[in-house]
Order: structure tokens, then sequence, then C-alpha cells
């Protein structure tokens, strides 16, 4: 299942049941995962952690050294969780001395073109379209959807079940559950059809609305809206999350 006219150094760890094709490199300290395929001309640089049954397309670099001039050849990973795919020609930087890696989770799928830079954390199940280009530093929660041709600004925060619109210029935080597009980026809704697809409940959902509505629809400046969503509205996990998710925000959430 590997090909004769694939180079693998002796000192990467291959599992059982992994096929790999031609004109592929793999370097030392490599890692990759039972049943995973990577296709032909992918090249992977030390540090690259793989789970299980990935598939990495053609022409995909992974873990390649940072794209920063601060980089002093520190020992560093690039992880990619089980069963996700990566599209053809995706670049993936491995961490620097600030997380030390950078992180895909399990279940995505990551699109042609995209590159992620060093240390940036993706959660479970998300989606990157193509060309979507992901500075460092960013960090973003399970289940996000991120279109096509987007730039996100390095140190940004994307929140869980977010939906950003293709070509989008993220320069600043996106709170969980909500839609977003325009430019500059501004705030869409909350991502209904996204959260009914996982079993969210009509409560939750109304919550949620309700919390936004408070932030970005009433006229309140950021705190006069998280002191009304804190006393107004119902406790709950969802509402939890999201205030937190603003209290915490270094760059500021986007615009309403």
């Amino acid at each position: 299942m590997i090909h004769q006219l694939t180079h693998i150094d002796p000192k990467a760890k291959i599992a059982a049941n992994v096929s790999i094709d031609a004109f592929t490199s793999i370097h030392e300290d490599v890692e990759i995962g039972e049943g995973s395929w990577i296709g032909s001309n992918v090249t992977i640089y030390p540090g690259a952690r793989i789970g299980k049954n990935v598939r990495i397309f053609p022409g995909a670099v992974i873990s390649a050294i940072p794209q920063d001039l601060k980089f002093g050849g520190e020992m560093t990973t690039a992880e990619i969780g089980d069963n996700s795919t990566i599209r053809e020609c995706v670049t993936i930087n491995r961490g620097t001395s600030d997380k030390l890696k950078t992180v895909i989770g399990k279940n995505c799928l990551i699109m042609a073109y995209v590159h992620v830079a060093h240390d940036c954390f993706i959660g479970d199940h998300c989606i990157l379209a193509n060309s979507v280009q992901m500075a460092g530093h960013v960090t973003v929660g399970d289940f996000a959807i991120i279109g096509g041709s987007s730039a996100i600004h390095q140190f940004a925060t994307i929140g869980a079940h977010v939906m950003i619109s293709g070509g989008s210029l993220v320069r600043k935080d996106v709170p969980p559950f909500t839609k977003s597009g325009r430019e500059p980026l501004s705030y869409a809704g909350i991502n209904s059809v996204g959260l009914r697809r996982r079993n969210y409940s009509d409560e939750q959902i109304n919550n949620i609305q309700e919390a936004y509505r408070y932030l970005y629809l009433k006229g309140l400046n950021t705190n006069a809206a998280l002191e009304e969503i804190a006393t107004q509205l119902p406790n709950s996990p969802e509402v939890n999350e999201i205030l937190d998710f603003v209290k915490n925000s270094e760059r500021g959430i986007m615009k309403g």
C-alpha cells in the first residue's frame, strides 16, 4: 500500500493500513495513524502528527516551518485529528514557541489551497472552504464554517457554530452561533439552520437570538448589553458561552 517511488525516512512512524501514493516525501519525526491515505506529491515535514483515517490529497505540504521571522528552529508540531480531510495544495505550518503546535481537529474538511499558519487551533467538525488564508495564532471553535477566499487576521478568534460568508476579511473576533458577512465584517443573524441540524432546541436558539438582540440590535454599548444579557435572560450554557466569549475578546468583536 506504499508506492515504491515514495520516500519515507526510516525514523517516521507509519501505522498499519496506511496507503501512500507515488512521489510523496515523508521526513523524520512524522507519525501517521491507521487507515490514513496520503496522495501523490505530498510533502510531510518533521513534527507532523496525523491521526487515523485522515485523507491528504496531492500537493499538500504539512508541518513546514512557520513563516515567522522569530522562529528559532524549536521542536514543534502540526497535528491533524482523526477522520479529517486535507484537500489539494493545502499548507499547514507547525507551531512556534508561543503554543508549540498547530492543531486541526477531528472530522474537519480543509478544502483546496487553504493556508493554516503557525499556532492556529481549529476545532472539530470545521469546514474551511477553498483558499481560506489564515494567519498565525488564530483560534476556531467547533462546527465553524468559513467561506472560500476569506482572510483571517492573526490572533483572531472565531466562535463555535459560526458561519462566515465567502470572501470575508476577518479583522475582529466573531462570536459563537452567528452568521457574518459584508465589508467590514458584520453580524448577519444567528446560524439557526446549523444549530437545528445539530439538535439545538427552539428554546436554546431563542435564547441565543435574544442575547444577540441585546448585543447588536438594541443600540447598547457592549458593556451595557452584557449586563442586560446577564440579568434579563435565563442562565444557560449557550448564553454563558456568548458572555464569556465577548468578555474575553482581545481584538474586540465584529460590528453589528
